[in-house]
């Protein structure tokens, strides 16, 4: 999927420069056009003329080096390009791109090229989890960048962690997965539900649970960077949907809920109910606060509609996929929801393992479609996970057709 693309390959100022010798190099054998743009502190790492002979075109470095007098060079290398690929892309240069900032050659040429933008992060683990470096990714993200996420091991600076430029070969399969995939679910209309509900008691009182929406909102991301047009259902959270193109409505409790779903699900093709929605409710809700009292107290419980099932019972040609937060038994409880409230695929998880608890940033889970099919997806973060979640999904859909 590189054969014939013109590719600018952007290589900022880390020790992993040399891997990105190897990806120019890589990238040229597979019949890409590969032209080079470094920072300057790029080159104190390898020089412009290695990465001239591995491509066999001009290196760019200074944006006043202007070898035709008919072009401006980084307005006109940011046209050409098909892809752009930054790696490895260091804390500053994604720093740069985030806050809109062009003092050098790269960063003016990556705030002008229109290309597909693939970011390979390479820093020291520290730097990488920095919140000021995370709000930066989220935010080149949200404007439809691609990132390739670093591998985990051994640092030049001696630390063992998350920060290592990810391998040539593995960029490159990234990419050309992406580039074949496209946009699959152009036309598609995407429902998810997302993070927690909370079940009033008093004016400053309610029952809630552990639910975050970090895995909805990143399936909603996906959906939208694959083309869909999602929208987000979601109960109270803190957490931000990262991409401008999914349409969010807030609501607080589980009838809230039930009924914006219900309102947007004949319009929907593809529904995912992702939320954490309380099964029972207070049957009482006090207009003023309740006081302290001597003794135990007793507060009498209601069930709430499941949403789930009655959206099955209403299903017409959606697809319609559930979740499953268990403890115990977790596939057969799975399988035993997907079967009673009429879906085309669960994906289950227990929540009581390492690493997949609700509001944290990895999961472990198996997705179950309703031919018996499972895929288990080991420890690896919700983006990761929804972008295999959605290959499954699409997958489906396409054996459904056939």
């Amino acid at each position: 999927m590189v054969r014939g693309k013109n590719i600018l390959l952007g290589v900022s100022g880390g020790i992993a420069v040399y891997k990105a010798c190897a990806l120019a190099s890589k990238l040229t054998q597979k019949g890409a056009n590969v032209k080079v743009m470094m920072t300057e502190n790029a080159t104190k790492f390898v020089s412009a003329l290695t990465f001239q002979a591995l491509s066999r075109n001009p290196v760019y470095v200074d944006t006043f080096d202007e070898k035709d007098p008919e072009k401006i060079a980084h307005i006109d290398i940011a046209d050409w390009a098909d892809i752009a690929i930054i790696a490895p892309a260091t804390a500053n240069i994604i720093g740069k791109l985030a806050n809109g900032i062009a003092d050098d050659m790269l960063s003016t040429a990556l705030l002008a090229t229109r290309a597909d933008s693939y970011i390979a992060p390479a820093m020291n683990v520290h730097m990488y989890a920095h919140p000021a470096v995370i709000e930066n990714m989220k935010q080149l993200e949200a404007w439809g960048y691609h990132f390739i996420e670093p591998g985990a091991g051994y640092l030049a600076c001696g630390y063992v962690g998350k920060g290592r430029l990810e391998e040539p070969e593995t960029i490159i399969e990234v990419i050309e997965q992406h580039q074949q995939i496209g946009q699959p679910l152009q036309g598609k209309k995407v429902l998810i539900s997302a993070g927690p509900t909370r079940e009033i008691i008093d004016p400053v009182r309610f029952f809630s649970n552990r639910s975050s929406g970090k895995m909805g909102f990143r399936l909603a991301e996906t959906a939208a960077e694959l083309g869909a047009e999602v929208t987000v259902i979601a109960g109270p959270t803190d957490v931000k949907v990262n991409n401008s193109n999914v349409n969010r409505i807030d609501v607080i409790s589980a009838e809230e809920m039930y009924k914006a779903m219900h309102e947007a699900f004949p319009a929907a093709d593809i529904v995912i109910k992702a939320a954490a929605v309380a099964d029972y409710r207070p049957k009482q809700v006090h207009k003023g606060k309740m006081k302290k009292q001597a003794g135990d107290l007793t507060l009498e419980m209601e069930r709430t509609k499941d949403i789930l099932l009655s959206l099955g019972e209403q299903k017409e040609n959606q697809f319609l996929v559930g979740f499953a937060a268990e403890t115990d038994n977790v596939i057969e409880y799975g399988r035993k929801k997907l079967e009673k409230k009429n879906l085309d695929a669960i994906v289950i998880n227990n929540v009581a393992a390492e690493g997949a608890g609700f509001a944290g940033d990895t999961n472990i889970v198996t997705y179950l479609n309703r031919s018996d099919q499972s895929e288990e997806i080991p420890l690896a973060t919700k983006n990761e996970i929804a972008k295999k979640l959605w290959q499954f999904i699409i997958r489906d859909m396409k054996d459904e057709r056939n």
